[in-house]
């Protein structure tokens, strides 16, 4: 990652936390107006060492020394751009260059991005999709996007699984459909001679949230403290209709 002018140090930074959550250790800066600084170290959080590691360099030509190419990132248009893709074909781009050398993605100051002349020295212009005239992002933000469309486009969609439980068994759930069938009847929620839709229903909402066996020992234990309460509440007052 390249970043060019940088003014506000806590976007140095946060790009660094950026790039260290999505596997990138390569920050360059170009004529930063403070660096090092408190805000970047603040802003970097777990990435101070990667901030530590920074190269600073004077121009543009010295941090692209040694790659084999440069996407300079862009949210407006230019008339004299060569090759635009999108940030998410551009990864796929920069993989494809970084198996034989090194690959710079370069981002412009806060306020005015990369001039002309320093988008001119990058082979590919990589844009981010956005709201017309609203697509302007902040530098870290940016830096972010890149970092996880390169993630994503080197290692895929990866994601953390949520532990399995044990579902429940078919003759548990008909078990937990009669207990609550006898305690809705017990409430007089349900009429059994007329019973309309409820039990329907509730057997399809059963069906539909694929009970685990927890769930349907949680819901029988509710049940079975209802019925409790109802038999205590029939013995306290046996001449109640």
């Amino acid at each position: 990652m390249v970043l060019c002018a940088t003014s506000h140090p806590g976007n140095i930074g946060a790009s660094a936390r950026a790039m260290r959550a999505m596997g990138l250790s390569r920050l360059v800066l170009v004529c930063p107006r403070a660096f090092p600084h408190p805000e970047a170290d603040a802003r970097a959080a777990d990435a101070t060492e990667l901030l530590r590691a920074a190269m600073v360099v004077p121009t543009l030509e010295d941090a692209l020394a040694g790659a084999t190419l440069a996407i300079g990132f862009s949210a407006r248009p230019r008339e004299f751009a060569g090759a635009v893709l999108s940030v998410r074909d551009a990864a796929f781009e920069a993989l494809g260059h970084a198996v034989s050398g090194e690959v710079a993605l370069v981002f412009g100051a806060e306020m005015s991005g990369l001039s002309n002349a320093e988008l001119a020295r990058c082979q590919i212009v990589a844009t981010i999709p956005g709201e017309r005239g609203h697509a302007s992002l902040n530098l870290a933000a940016a830096v972010q996007v890149a970092a996880y469309e390169l993630f994503v486009a080197a290692h895929g969609d990866i994601v953390w699984n949520a532990p399995a439980f044990e579902p429940a068994k078919l003759e548990e759930i008909e078990a937990l459909f009669a207990h609550a069938e006898r305690t809705l009847v017990a409430m007089r929620l349900l009429n059994p001679q007329q019973p309309k839709r409820l039990l329907p229903r509730l057997r399809r909402l059963f069906a539909r949230a694929r009970l685990e066996k927890a769930e349907v020992d949680i819901l029988r234990g509710i049940l079975a403290r209802i019925d409790q309460l109802l038999d205590r509440q029939s013995r306290s007052n046996p001449h109640r209709d």
